[in-house]
């Protein structure tokens, strides 16, 4: 995708946010500058395992084609050669729009910036990196078992970047329990927000939640490489 097509998408995704404040001044008891810090911090976030781990979505046509299986009897790493076959720089775009859009909300929200802080956003950014590239590979990896699995891969892993984007606040209880807590998503903008912009969480978690929130990315990270290794330990060659 094109630098002009990356522009359109997470231009249509903040145009949605912003429409959202034509009705109202608070969105889940926070600004529309609050918002868009964690807008932010999502979409560098997921832009940044996009631009590293995105084309591993084409997994489903490697193993329908078994060009995987020229990838398997090489004495490489699978997942790294599969990563670096479809690499596209111009995915970096994708990024630094995001970084333009974080940057203008931090200042617009009025962040009061402190050596802490600063590392907290150090520390944020690639975490949720990270976190988002555990969802691209744990989901591609259903294709092992379920080739057309491409569909449910997109909801999930762009599901998860929309969910992302708002607060948490908004949504019902169940559904936060289960994909805010239950998969860690509230975890990779939300509270780290919070933490940056110096606010309680409406939810009622102490504010240090933002200050650890990173932690959660390296456990899904080992939960993604487990699935991953069991995939590969799954399929079969075409030929077989």
């Amino acid at each position: 995708m094109d630098m002009a097509g990356n522009l359109v998408i997470l231009g249509g995704d903040l145009l949605a946010l912003l429409v959202m404040f034509q009705v109202t001044d608070l969105l889940g008891g926070f600004t529309r500058p609050q918002v868009l810090v964690m807008f932010g911090l999502s979409a560098v976030s997921f832009g940044l395992a996009d631009l590293a781990v995105g084309n591993i979505e084409r997994i489903r046509v490697y193993v329908r084609t078994g060009t995987l299986d020229t990838v398997l009897v090489r004495p490489l790493g699978v997942l790294g050669q599969l990563l670096a076959v479809d690499f596209s720089i111009r995915r970096l775009s994708r990024v630094l729009y995001a970084t333009a859009i974080l940057a203008y909300a931090l200042s617009a929200a009025g962040v009061m910036w402190t050596p802490a802080k600063v590392l907290l956003l150090a520390v944020t950014l690639p975490a949720g990196a990270l976190f988002f590239s555990a969802i691209f590979v744990a989901t591609a990896t259903v294709a092992f078992w379920w080739i057309e699995s491409g569909e449910l891969g997109n909801i999930i892993t762009y599901g998860g970047r929309d969910f992302t984007s708002y607060p948490l606040s908004i949504f019902g209880d169940w559904f936060r329990r289960m994909f805010g807590f239950g998969l860690g998503l509230g975890f990779v903008a939300y509270y780290p927000a919070l933490a940056l912009l110096g606010l309680p969480d409406p939810l009622g978690l102490p504010a240090w939640t933002g200050w650890v929130a990173f932690l959660v990315a390296p456990a899904a990270a080992a939960v993604a490489a487990l699935i991953w290794r069991t995939g590969v330990r799954h399929y079969r060659s075409t030929g077989s």
